[in-house]
């Protein structure tokens, strides 16, 4: 059987409804909590695809999170042999940052709630990104850092604040700075999970509840689409 290896920097932060995809496409998944694990004692070219999912510190906060350095070389070393993998929020920054670019706090203040992305130039050249680009379609957004985007990278998606929303480094590395991997019924723990960030970017939980409530349903359906999409891109 086809195995991934997922990265996972907070426990609630998980593989959502890619998860569910993976599973019903035949893959076994290996979760790794980075923050206790020896990643030195991981060979990274034995999964068949690398996951790395998201979290709420910084790529360049090295010298507060030594692992970071330990997962960035684990992730270089997959780029060098073109092997799968997909970045989502904080695993998107860690791609960008292990193929050269630099990754720094966002200069227009923390992108959190649900608002559209658009599509880039290079979209248009992956068709299986278009299930994120439906109209009306909202997807999640949570981060605060940005990146440039890779020398060997192609832009798919973008926001007024957030230039790089998603990209893609040939047919083997798949970044992206949102949350399309959200289910509505897991995201009562981001709340509290995340409960001092949001009180200190003055976001009201009641109104991001709500706003989860309409928009939550309509990606996972979209997004089930596109991680479908995906694999099946990433297999050929």
């Amino acid at each position: 059987m086809r195995k991934v290896l997922a990265l996972v920097h907070l426990a609630f932060e998980d593989l959502g409804s890619l998860g569910t995809e993976l599973s019903q496409a035949g893959y076994t998944i290996d979760y790794i909590d980075v923050c206790t694990a020896d990643l030195r004692t991981i060979d990274p070219l034995a999964p068949d695809l690398l996951v790395i999912l998201g979290g709420p510190i910084g790529v360049y906060e090295g010298e507060a999170y030594p692992f970071l350095h330990a997962e960035i070389d684990l992730i270089r070393s997959r780029l060098a042999e073109n092997l799968p993998m997909i970045g989502i929020c904080l695993g998107a920054q860690l791609i960008a940052a292990a193929s050269g670019a630099s990754v720094y706090p966002g200069r227009q203040g923390k992108e959190i709630g649900w608002a559209p992305i658009q599509a880039a130039s290079d979209a248009a050249r992956h068709p299986f990104f278009s299930e994120l680009l439906v109209p009306e379609l909202r997807v999640l957004h949570w981060h605060g850092d940005t990146f440039d985007l890779p020398a060997n990278a192609q832009r798919l998606a973008s926001t007024a604040s957030y230039p790089n929303q998603a990209f893609v480094i040939g047919k083997h590395a798949l970044g992206l700075q949102f949350h399309p991997e959200v289910m509505a019924q897991n995201l009562e723990r981001w709340y509290v999970g995340h409960a001092c960030e949001l009180a200190h970017a003055g976001i009201s939980v009641t109104q991001l509840r709500e706003d989860s409530r309409i928009f939550a349903p309509r990606l996972e359906i979209a997004a089930r689409r596109f991680w479908q999409n995906y694999l099946r891109e990433m297999a050929t």
